[in-house]
């Protein structure tokens, strides 16, 4: 297992993804970040946006909200409100909820409501630029 990472992305509904990758590429707080087998151990908090996990040979492509990630040397787990694989994303879906909270950002929130839909947005971004770079644009 020295050349490979256990890969775990965890949501409050269910253990999203789980399997052996070679690398895991993350969103995260300053910037994106690589991780290979034998990395130093690490925990951060991720930003919405794009998991690219090589399996293979080949990248598979995540929507992930914010969360936390915990790195060891063979293990990247990820604790997430939301992980899509970019396969089971409904684009037509996504764009919806992002109108819907740009609108509702126009409206007079208090900045509980204004973090929700800010979180909203994000996810809805997140989801959008995964399945259209799956897409091919």
């Amino acid at each position: 297992m020295a050349n490979r990472l256990k890969l775990e992305i965890v949501t409050p509904e269910a253990l999203t993804y789980s399997a052996e990758v070679e690398m895991v590429t993350l969103p995260g707080i300053e910037g994106e970040m690589g991780v290979y087998p034998n990395h130093v151990p690490l925990m951060t908090q991720i930003m919405a946006g794009e998991v690219i996990a090589r399996k293979d040979g080949q990248d598979q492509f995540l929507a992930v909200g914010e969360g936390f990630v915990e790195i060891t040397a063979e293990r990247v787990a990820i604790m997430t409100d939301m992980a899509i694989l970019a396969e089971n994303i409904d684009e037509a879906k996504a764009e919806e909820a992002r109108r819907r909270a740009e609108a509702r950002l126009n409206e007079k929130l208090d900045d509980a409501e204004a973090a929700l839909v800010n979180a909203a947005l994000a996810q809805s971004l997140a989801q959008l630029k995964v399945k259209r770079r799956q897409r091919g644009g």
